[in-house]
């Protein structure tokens, strides 16, 4: 590559590793401080829905998100509004680190963290599209899935860096000092990462399609309304396809954390570890799946996932609830190995089903709609299945996320060799 490549593929991934960042480490915090903290005075399991809740709260923000961050980023360009995502992301995690308790000011406490969860869900709206078109637009020709891997491999850095950052917590603080102050660090660190984000982020300049598109066409002046009336259908098969990769992540690591420190007791700073283990597994998958849809097509390597997705369902009732630790991490990494595939074409794919013109709307909404359709209510969903009618129950849920994901696959065309200008 390039030096300019080298910096556009850097830029890509350090901004989405760090929005991730503060995505995850609120998902981490919900299985297992939130509640408490925030909703006192209640049973546990009540404690637990109330913060699952607030966690899926993001997932409705991110399509508004999407179409406000989008509808500049089609008219105005990709820059500016990749910063912009970045900077209001990192705003709400450091307010988050610190929100007063329920016990210091009362219900004011969970409504201010909803607003802020919802800030959280704006930006990282905004964030995922913009990543994605930054890497796909610059890609050389044949190379776009290698590329736009980069973006992807976002995620399960970020998803390491929030779980090393609790796991380090669990080792020096007890319980007590953990849920006194110790839960804010991770949230408070987020305004250095996203100084450096914002460095990187500003320093590059406008994509080549998108300039491109801006001395020959006029803007388009509503991009949704263009995108809703003349895309729906790559826009919705788009978010069908993702609603398998959200569900995999999310069942294996904010409803497992839950479940296996609360019912299988198992200690909080061994699942962590755990779970450090299972997400090497997602970021080798990555690079692996993005390579072999340059290779073979979008579409087989979608499938292929997808099917092996459908029947990890059945894998979950039995190696969950085994109590083994092995089995529990050969269960977790398998689930995120699967994640990585289905989820790194999609930096690709989905900036290919969309003209330029309405290329940074469509991406991004189709992006976060599945996120609304595969993870908004994931852990609650799980939390409900497993109360009334166990295990079983949730690795079905699993199976079935795989199923809808596998019919989008299959009625959507092949993208790999699509020209984006």
């Amino acid at each position: 590559m390039t030096p300019s490549l080298t910096r556009i593929a850097f830029a890509s991934f350090i901004g989405t590793a760090i929005e991730f960042y503060d995505f995850y480490i609120y998902g981490l915090a919900v299985a297992m401080v939130i509640g408490p903290v925030f909703f006192p005075g209640s049973d546990s399991a009540t404690q637990a829905l109330n913060a699952f809740l607030t966690f899926g709260i993001a997932f409705l923000a991110r399509p508004i998100g999407a179409i406000v961050f989008g509808h500049f980023g089609d008219r105005i360009g990709r820059k500016t509004t990749l910063a912009a995502s970045l900077l209001l992301m990192g705003s709400c995690t450091t307010l988050i680190g610190v929100l007063p308790s329920y016990e210091l000011v009362g219900w004011p406490a969970p409504v201010l963290l909803c607003l802020l969860r919802f800030g959280q869900g704006l930006g990282l709206g905004g964030e995922w599209g913009g990543a994605a078109l930054l890497a796909a637009e610059y890609a050389p020709r044949g190379r776009r899935g290698w590329f736009g891997m980069f973006p992807q491999l976002g995620p399960p850095v970020g998803f390491l860096l929030a779980t090393s950052s609790f796991l380090l917590l669990a080792n020096f603080l007890n319980d007590a000092q953990f849920r006194a102050w110790g839960w804010r660090i991770p949230f408070l660190a987020s305004a250095v990462l996203v100084m450096v984000g914002l460095y990187v982020r500003l320093t590059l300049s406008e994509t080549p399609v998108f300039a491109q598109s801006k001395q020959t066409h006029y803007p388009t002046e509503l991009p949704l309304v263009t995108l809703c009336t003349l895309h729906t259908k790559p826009l919705l098969l788009g978010a069908l396809s993702l609603v398998v990769c959200y569900a995999l992540f999310y069942i294996s690591t904010v409803f497992a954390l839950s479940y296996g420190v609360s019912q299988l007791h198992i200690p909080r700073a061994q699942f962590l570890a755990m779970l450090c283990v299972a997400v090497i597994f997602m970021a080798a998958a990555t690079p692996l799946s993005a390579w072999a849809s340059d290779r073979f097509g979008r579409r087989p390597v979608l499938l292929a996932a997808g099917w092996a997705a459908l029947f990890s369902g059945f894998l979950l009732a039995p190696m969950l609830a085994s109590g083994s630790t092995f089995q529990i991490t050969a269960f977790l990494s398998l689930e995120l190995f699967l994640m990585g595939a289905t989820f790194a074409p999609m930096g690709a794919l989905l900036p290919e089903l969309f003209p330029t013109a309405v290329r940074y709307t469509g991406a991004g909404t189709a992006y976060n709609l599945g996120g609304i359709l595969g993870a908004s209510l994931a852990p609650y969903i799980a939390q409900q299945l497993v109360s009334h009618g166990g295990l079983t129950w949730v690795g079905g849920y699993v199976s079935v996320a795989a199923a809808i994901s596998l019919i989008a696959a299959w009625a959507m065309n092949e993208t790999r060799d699509k020209e984006l200008t």
